[in-house]
Formats: C-alpha cells, sequence, structure tokens
C-alpha cells in the first residue's frame, strides 16, 4: 500500500527553481475541505467551535484560513496569543490551555476575550491576583488511572501532569464562582493520536457525567464543554482514516443521553484539534544528496531532524514517496538520513523503497503538524521554508528559511562579535 502525495514530481521541479528543498509545503484546498467536514460532523450544535491546536502548526498564513473557515485558536504561550491577535482573533475565539503559566500571560488573554483554562486549582489564586478572574472560566479534568476505549487503545491520565481531580473540580467551581465568575467550561485530553472513532464519545460521555455532577454539587452554569484534541491521523497507508461524521454522530448520543434530560441542552461542544486540522495537509519535501554502502544501505537527504523532529524524538513512522517512481517496485532496503551528528537522525529505518538515485525528490508525508513547530538548531542547522500550495494551483512562501543571520542574531548584543559573525 502507499500514500498518494499531493504535489508531483513536475511540480516541485518547478517549485525548486524559486525555493530550494527542504521545504515544507501545505494543501490549502485540503485543508478547507477538512475543516468544513469538521463544522459539518459537529452542525447538530448550535454553538460549536473548532479552536486549532496553534503549537501544531503555528503559522498565521494557516491560522487565517482556518479562520476563514470559522475556527478560532487554541493557544499556550504568550506568543501563540500574538500570533491569534495577529490574524483578527479576539472575543470568543481563542482558548488559553496553558500550564506553569508565566505571570502576565493570563491578563493578554483576558485582554483578548479569549476563555481561560485553569490546569489546577492553585492557579484559581494566580490568575484573580493577577488580573481578576473573568465572568467566564474552565477548568481542566484529570481523571487519574489508566484510560481505556472499547478497542484497548488507551493511554494513561494519572502520569500526566495536567489537569484537576474531580473533588478539586467541584471545590474550584466553588471559589470561582465566590470570585465572581458566572458561566464555566469542562476541558479535558486523556487519549493521544487515536484514530478510534469512539474516542470522543467515550470522552464525551466522562465530560458529560462530570457537568452534571458539578451542576448539581454547585449550581454552577456549565456554558461549554471542550473535547480537546487526541484524535489523529492515519500514518501508515494501511490505516484507516477516522470517520468523523460518525464521530460527531457519537458525540451527538450522548449529549441527547446525558446533558439534555438534565436541562442542559445550552452546552456548547469546543474541539481543540491540531493533527487532524493540519497533519496530513502538509508534507516535507527532501531531495537525495548521498548515498553510503557499509552495513546497511543509506540514503542522505538535505533535511535532518531540525526539520522533522518527530522519527527522531519518537521513533514515528513517516510514509516515503520517491516522485517520479511512485508506481516502481520497492525492491530495496534503505536507511533515509539526515546530517545531525546524531544517530537517531533517521526519517526511516529498514524502508522498503524504490531505488533512490542522487537528485531524487521525497515526500515526507504527514508532516503537517508537529513538524515545523518542534524544528531547531542544533549543529547550526537551519530550519527551512513553508509553502503553500494554493487552491488555484499556485505556491506562496508563507514562512522564508533561516539564514545564518538569523541564526546569529540573538548575539547582537556585543556588536563586535556580532560584526565578525555576519561578515
Amino acid at each position: 500500500m502507499s500514500k498518494i502525495p499531493f504535489v508531483t514530481k513536475e511540480q516541485v521541479e518547478e517549485i525548486v527553481k524559486t525555493y530550494p528543498t527542504p521545504f515544507h509545503i501545505y494543501d490549502e484546498k485540503a485543508i478547507r475541505e477538512n475543516a468544513r467536514e469538521l463544522y459539518k460532523a459537529f452542525s447538530w450544535n448550535k454553538g460549536y467551535k473548532e479552536f486549532f491546536a496553534v503549537k501544531a502548526t503555528p503559522n498565521p498564513y494557516l491560522l487565517q484560513i482556518l479562520k476563514e473557515e470559522g475556527c478560532g485558536a487554541d493557544c499556550s504561550s504568550m506568543t501563540e496569543l500574538k500570533m491569534a491577535k495577529a490574524v483578527g482573533l479576539g472575543e470568543g475565539d481563542i482558548m488559553f490551555s496553558s500550564n506553569e503559566t508565566p505571570a502576565g500571560e493570563f491578563t493578554f488573554a483576558k485582554e483578548l476575550g479569549g476563555f481561560i483554562n485553569l490546569d489546577d486549582i492553585t492557579h484559581i489564586d494566580f490568575l484573580n491576583n493577577e488580573c481578576g478572574v473573568p465572568e467566564t472560566v474552565c477548568m481542566r479534568y484529570n481523571p487519574g488511572g489508566i484510560y481505556e476505549l472499547e478497542n484497548g487503545i488507551m493511554d494513561n491520565p494519572g502520569d500526566a501532569k495536567y489537569g484537576c481531580t474531580e473533588t478539586q473540580m467541584i471545590e474550584g467551581y466553588k471559589k470561582l464562582m465566590a470570585l465572581g465568575v458566572k458561566h464555566f467550561g469542562i476541558h479535558s485530553f486523556l487519549v493521544s493520536n487515536t484514530t478510534a472513532d469512539d474516542y470522543y464519545p467515550t470522552l464525551a460521555r466522562t465530560l458529560f457525567e462530570l457537568a452534571v455532577k458539578l451542576k448539581k454539587e454547585t449550581g454552577a452554569h456549565i456554558s461549554f464543554i471542550n473535547l480537546s484534541g487526541g484524535i489523529g491521523i492515519p500514518y501508515r497507508p494501511e490505516q484507516t482514516k477516522v470517520d468523523i461524521m460518525k464521530v460527531g454522530e457519537g458525540v451527538r448520543k450522548v449529549y441527547e443521553e446525558v446533558l439534555v434530560p438534565a436541562g442542559m441542552g445550552d452546552v456548547r461542544i469546543f474541539t481543540e484539534l491540531g493533527r487532524y486540522m493540519m497533519g496530513p495537509y502538509g508534507a516535507l519535501v527532501v531531495k537525495a544528496i548521498h548515498e553510503k554502502h557499509i552495513y546497511k544501505e543509506y540514503i542522505g537527504v538535505d533535511a535532518c531532524a531540525v526539520n522533522l523532529m518527530r522519527p527522531a524524538m519518537y521513533g514515528a513512522y513517516h510514509h516515503l514517496t520517491v516522485l517520479g517512481k511512485e508506481n516502481a517496485v520497492c525492491d530495496h532496503t534503505y536507511d533515509v538520513v539526515g546530517s545531525l551528528c546524531e544517530n537517531n537522525d533517521k526519517f526511516a529505518i529498514d524502508r522498503e523503497l524504490p531505488k533512490i538515485d542522487m537528485g531524487d525528490y521525497i515526500v515526507i508525508h504527514d508532516a503537517g503538524a508537529h513538524g515545523f513547530a518542534m524544528g531547531y538548531n542544533y549543529n547550526g542547522k537551519l530550519k527551512s521554508a513553508e509553502l503553500l500550495l494554493q487552491e488555484n494551483g499556485s505556491v506562496k512562501m508563507i514562512r522564508r528559511a533561516e539564514t545564518a543571520a538569523d541564526y546569529f542574531a540573538t548575539f547582537d548584543f556585543d556588536p563586535e562579535i556580532s560584526a565578525k559573525l555576519n561578515q
């Protein structure tokens, strides 16, 4: 089985005349279509809103596209808040879900009209002392223990640093009400990158039942329930894409079973998807520049873990397509590697691929989320450009490639050193 890249060899050969490899490229048409399908799946909930997880792909051009499709932004830092503000997101468009939050960030989020999602009960006093509590506050829930779905997929919230216990949620709501909070949200993230259709409905039941209990125990008005992220993508070609229409319908059924009978049919449903919104619609395009024949067969490319960290950090699988050889027999076994001075700098290990010749272009699939975003500058490597394949077929640069001057820029406190570095 294979994956079909959204750019062809001919397109890439034209692109590199202006923008050399490596580069990240995103498919605008597919991004928009995916966002529309998500909204269709949750159209039964009048207040539904997707808050795109900015950390997945922090680029204002992409945020603008999603804004045009009705999405807000899930931010976790001052920088991400500023990016959301820059594209015109404001009152009701921003979810600020942070942890170990530095002073000043709650203030800025409040000024933007964002929803503040508190990660811990002790943050109530921190928020109140810093800028006072807004009328609406969300709290993050952690049920502890092991969280398991019917298909056996599980995660371990009990080992996660995020969220409050049920007892703390009740105590926190009461304290916030005493401080003047009128409306509340519930947020939780319990399983990461699952392609199981039953994750959201299962999580929804957990949170909906909690909401009913919180209302009963505190009298609080639950304004929204944020299912957060966790919906994954099929990185491997044999995996099946999540059926988002089925997911939306599953959440609707639980909503009508749990919330509606409790007189809570006005609760808005929020999501904070990142990988699902952008992952499949971005790719890292690289060029084969070296080959090595020792105990294994190696293909060296002009990118490295700086450009896509997931394989080195997690051993994550990303499918590779050699452009122009999509239908060729995969009769060679390669490690496809980058140039870092680290042996884990490998995009693929023992991967069966067609014969790769020097100069071949390779598409590394599903790099649209947690790809460029996780980049760094080890070994003095520079991050690549980001490009947008627009709906009309043209290509637009949405972030230029870093230069040595960018890397040296933070030394500018010493004019003598700065001058020498930039000679």
